[in-house]
């Protein structure tokens, strides 16, 4: 579906939209590929690597309105990665996250209402569901102005969906490549927060995947969360250096023991279907059916009990020390 269509990535530079461009360039015959992010160092590296004829690189920022306007002139799709992502960062510099994570995602779904962009879907994360920490807040209102943007595109033929998961192995800002660094250096112990943690765990091309997918199955709305393993942080630590000791340095700012996807309190508007799940929007739209029981590709649903919580610790699925280290291995293609 992406073949001659003009595709626009905010926040591209990052380890998601690397990987989003090069599956699109590998699979499609884009029209163009629009890079929007702020950084010129790292749209100079990135060109270095993804400089065929389709690509274009925007430096703007999602705070500015009128330039995300102004760059998404012509765009069929929208995939919003941008944001402020670090924890504790967050926790210190609040307003500055609001200003990304809030206002910006405003302003892509103005942006798109004024130039009629088919499809967006916005990147969340499994911190926005029951949110304790600021970044996690954000990304929640962030979800909440993109479900409810449908209901407000009023003749507008856009469309907008939300994709949620748990942590990138190997990604920016990640353990993994934290944990090799210090592996690297020759240090004596691997620094662990708290021995009983658990987190989701997905491989970026995975999470690619999973983008690429709901653009086909979006009827606009929902938020697509998928099911993915867990894994121990303790486990994680022992698999990649199993010779070292284990330091517990406690809980950091805002961080969880458990990461949730799926809320029991929104279990009243989750749908589980084969490899995913939904959560369809607590609103009723004025313009269609809130019916999420059967997608846009035609797969069919149904929904998950009341009460029913999806989260790190309860999942059925755990990564063993082998397999997260396959999982380490794979993050590296």
């Amino acid at each position: 579906m992406f073949s001659n269509k003009t595709v626009l990535i905010t926040g591209g530079t990052g380890s998601f939209g690397k990987k989003y461009v090069k599956t699109l360039l590998e699979r499609y015959s884009p029209k163009k590929i629009i890079i929007y992010s702020r950084d010129e160092l790292k749209q100079f590296e990135m060109q270095q690597n993804y400089n065929q004829p389709c690509m274009r690189y925007f430096i703007g920022d999602v705070r500015d309105r009128e330039r995300l306007t102004q760059a998404m002139n012509g765009v069929d799709y929208v995939i919003h990665a941008a944001a402020l992502k670090q924890v504790p960062a967050a926790e210190y510099n609040p307003m500055e996250c609001i200003k990304t994570n809030i206002n910006g995602a405003e302003n892509v779904i103005s942006a798109a209402l004024a130039n009629d962009v088919e499809k967006i879907i916005a990147l969340s994360t499994d911190k926005a569901a029951n949110p304790i920490n600021l970044y996690g807040a954000t990304k929640l209102v962030s979800d909440k102005l993109f479900v409810a943007a449908n209901n407000i595109s009023g003749g507008h033929k856009t469309t907008f969906s939300v994709v949620r998961y748990g942590n990138v192995v190997g990604s920016r800002g990640s353990v993994v490549p934290f944990f090799e660094k210090l592996i690297n250096e020759g240090a004596t112990e691997i620094p662990v927060t708290h021995e009983e943690m658990t987190r989701f765990w997905i491989t970026l091309q995975d999470g690619v995947n999973f983008v690429l997918k709901n653009f086909d199955r979006m009827l606009g709305g929902e938020i697509f969360i998928p099911k993915i393993p867990s894994m121990r942080i303790m486990d994680l630590a022992q698999a990649m250096a199993p010779n070292l000791a284990i330091k517990i340095i406690g809980i950091r700012p805002g961080e969880k023991l458990h990461e949730i996807m799926c809320p029991s309190d929104d279990s009243f508007h989750t749908y589980e279907y084969d490899d995913h799940f939904v959560i369809a929007p607590s609103i009723q739209f004025s313009s269609r059916s809130n019916d999420f029981t059967i997608n846009a590709l035609d797969e069919r649903g149904h929904q998950v009990e009341h009460g029913y919580e999806y989260n790190s610790k309860n999942n059925p699925d755990f990564l063993s020390k082998e397999e997260l280290l396959t999982f380490n291995n794979m993050a590296k293609l």
